[in-house]
């Protein structure tokens, strides 16, 4: 494993990436005021307790460090919010997510996949992110929300913005530096705020067989969702329903060039390429930590941890526990069972990870069928994302 991270440079602050963790499961961290849970088994019961570990994490963060309301509300942002008020949000677009209509997008998936290959050839050079694992998801995710998947350097420069920072979380930081930092987030957040507002209005003026007619004409307990909720639930479908596709093909793509072994396996047994999907998820988890909030003193990983406290839970470091998975720094596409958290678990688990799946396996092997060996280019280093909790490449040049 040393060798992957010093063959990619990929960040220190990616601690599970680098060998196993020698202290314990659950550790409160002084400096910053957070618990960190970094085991399998306890973060198993985290995510399958939402009434003990919250969603809710804004209650606990001081009110200092926290954006003007008037600049900033959560209210629709599903990814936050606990039961009963979920399951009725959820419930709102599952439907849109069912595995016939995920598998109905395939052939859609497949030509655009060729299109955007098609483009990059013409330009002599594929740079995977920027050429494919980018535009791919995005492009899918707006036509079905109903917004221009012409527009989605808009939605680059909003995500980028949001989600690439090298920041590490604290609740110790000063409110200036705590607003200082965020900065250039909250613009983004505005501005994709009033992007996603516009198409809303002109949703209740004209509506469409798409996602966010569905959400500015749907009833919660008989009343329609204010328009905050449906802007909120719009970013979210949009920025999840490209950013971990994004990340887990760049990540799959760099594993089969690390292991060429497994590229070979995987060229002559294309039955193999979901197993080989599920092992990149595991080894280098596209979200590797979540946050969530005790709403009572319990007991996790033989600790007592208070009432209201946050809690910052890495998927990234479960998902390479050896208590569940044997030989947990070695990449093995054979692992059977591989149950992964990658995708979360419980009542929040990932609702866009069948079309992730299938995105990143009709991607994959259309890039197996067109090229005879995915390698990177030593002329051109790998990038991995500075953000702390987050495992991706944002440039992969292949050659």
């Amino acid at each position: 494993m040393t060798s992957i991270v010093e063959r990619y440079h990929i960040p220190e602050q990616h601690f599970w990436l680098r060998g196993g963790r020698s202290g314990p499961p659950v550790e409160y961290d002084a400096g910053t005021g957070i618990w960190n849970v970094y085991g399998y088994p306890e973060l198993h019961e985290v995510l399958g307790d939402p009434a003990t570990f919250s969603s809710d994490v804004m209650r606990v963060i001081p009110k200092d460090l926290m954006p003007d309301s008037e600049d900033f509300s959560l209210a629709g942002f599903i990814t936050q919010i606990d039961p009963p008020e979920h399951g009725k949000l959820r419930k709102l677009v599952s439907s849109a997510f069912t595995r016939k209509v995920v598998a109905d997008l395939e052939p859609r998936i497949a030509r655009l996949t060729h299109e955007l290959l098609d483009a990059a050839r013409e330009r002599g050079r594929l740079e995977l992110v920027a050429d494919l694992a980018y535009p791919l998801p995005v492009t899918v995710i707006a036509e079905l929300l109903g917004v221009p998947g012409g527009d989605r350097v808009l939605f680059k420069q909003w995500a980028d913005a949001m989600f690439e920072r090298d920041t590490k979380i604290s609740l110790s930081r000063t409110a200036a530096e705590q607003q200082a930092d965020a900065r250039d987030a909250l613009k983004a957040w505005k501005e994709m705020a009033g992007y996603l507002a516009a198409h809303a209005a002109e949703r209740r003026r004209q509506p469409r067989a798409d996602l966010l007619t569905r959400l500015v004409e749907a009833e919660v307990d008989g009343e329609r969702l204010p328009d905050d909720q449906v802007v909120n639930f719009a970013i979210v479908l949009l920025l999840a329903g490209h950013v971990t596709t994004t990340m887990l093909l760049g990540n799959t793509v760099l594993c089969l060039d690390a292991f060429p072994e497994v590229q070979d396996r995987v060229r002559a047994d294309r039955a193999s390429v979901p197993a080989v999907i599920e092992e990149s998820l595991r080894f280098l988890t596209p979200f590797a930590a979540l946050s969530r909030s005790t709403t009572r003193e319990v007991e996790l990983g033989g600790v007592t941890v208070p009432a209201d406290r946050l809690l910052m839970i890495w998927l990234g470091a479960a998902n390479r526990d050896p208590r569940q998975f044997p030989d947990p720094d070695v990449f093995d596409p054979g692992r059977d069972p591989n149950p992964h958290l990658a995708f979360g678990r419980g009542i929040h688990f990932c609702l866009g990870a069948p079309l992730a799946r299938l995105e990143g396996r009709v991607a994959l092997n259309i890039l197996l069928d067109r090229s005879d060996r995915l390698r990177t280019d030593p002329d051109d280093p790998v990038e991995f994302m500075p953000t702390p909790t987050m495992t991706g490449v944002r440039r992969l040049p292949l050659r």
